[in-house]
C-alpha cells in the first residue's frame, strides 16, 4: 500500500519504536475488514502525546489485529488552544459540531445544559468517537477532550478565569468578534454558544458579571447554534489561530 493511502487510526497506548499495540475489536474490523488490511501492510498511529508513528500489521486475524511500530514520521507538536462549550442540540446536528469542530482545532468540546436546551441527554461516547475519527481523517496528533455535560451555572464556577470565555449573544449587544479577538490575541480563549432559543436573560446578567466574560456578536443575522460554533471557530482560527 502506498504510503499517500495509509490509514491512520488514535490508540491510548504509548508509542515508542518496537513496541507492539493491540487494536480494539472496532479498530480491527474496520483495518482487516473494511480497509482489507493484512499481515505487513502499514498505517500510521497516534495517541496525542507521542507524535505520529508508522506500525506495520504483524498480526491479523478475523477478530484481532496487533501492530508493531516502527519509526516515528511526525514528532508531537503544540496544537490550537480553544476550548469550545455549547448547549446540546439534536442528535445529528451535535454530531456536526463535534466533527467540525474537532478539524477547526478546538481542544476542548464541552455540552453546557442551559434554561432554554431543548435536549434532554448527551451521548458523550458518541461524541467521542465523532471527534476521533475527524481528527484521524484531518490528520491532526491530538483528540479533543470531550468534557461531561455541566450546567451553565456549573460551568461559570469551573471556568478557568485566566481563560477569556468569549460568550456568542445573539441580542446583537456583543462586541465585534474580529476587534475582540484581536485584543485577547495572546490570552487563551474559549466560546459559549446558546442553544436554538437563546440564552435566558438571566444567564446573560450572570455571564456578564464575570471579570473574564465578553460578549461577542456574530453580525446582524440570526444563526443556528451549530453555524454559530462552526463561524467562531474558524474567525478565531483566522484571526489569532494557526492559519496566519
Amino acid at each position: 500500500m502506498s504510503d499517500r493511502r495509509l490509514i491512520r487510526i488514535f490508540v491510548l497506548d504509548d508509542l515508542a519504536e518496537g513496541r507492539d499495540v493491540t487494536l480494539s475489536d472496532a479498530q480491527a474490523h474496520y483495518a482487516i475488514h473494511v480497509m482489507r488490511l493484512t499481515v505487513g501492510d502499514n498505517m500510521n498511529v497516534f495517541n496525542g502525546r507521542d507524535g505520529e508513528w508508522l506500525a506495520q500489521i504483524s498480526t491479523a486475524t478475523k477478530k484481532a489485529c496487533q501492530l508493531q511500530i516502527v519509526s516515528q514520521s511526525r514528532p508531537q507538536k503544540s496544537e490550537s488552544d480553544v476550548w469550545l462549550a455549547f448547549a446540546p442540540i439534536k442528535r445529528a446536528r451535535i454530531d456536526l459540531i463535534a466533527e467540525k469542530a474537532t478539524e477547526l482545532g478546538a481542544s476542548v468540546l464541552w455540552p453546557i445544559f442551559t434554561q432554554h436546551t431543548n435536549a434532554e441527554r448527551v451521548n458523550v461516547e458518541r461524541l467521542r468517537a465523532t471527534a476521533i475519527e475527524a481528527a484521524e481523517q484531518c490528520e491532526r496528533l491530538s483528540v479533543p477532550d470531550v468534557r461531561a455535560p455541566t450546567s451553565i451555572s456549573i460551568l461559570m464556577t469551573q471556568w478557568p478565569v485566566q481563560r477569556r470565555l468569549l460568550v456568542l449573544d445573539e441580542t446583537g449587544q456583543g462586541a465585534p468578534i474580529i476587534s475582540t479577538l484581536a485584543n485577547v490575541a495572546s490570552q487563551p480563549c474559549g466560546f459559549l454558544v446558546g442553544p436554538e432559543g437563546g440564552f435566558a436573560a438571566a444567564e446573560l446578567d450572570g455571564l456578564s458579571q464575570l471579570p473574564f466574560v465578553t460578549r461577542i456578536g456574530l453580525g446582524p443575522r440570526i444563526l443556528r447554534s451549530e453555524t454559530a460554533a462552526l463561524a467562531a471557530l474558524v474567525t478565531w482560527q483566522s484571526v489569532v489561530g494557526d492559519w496566519r
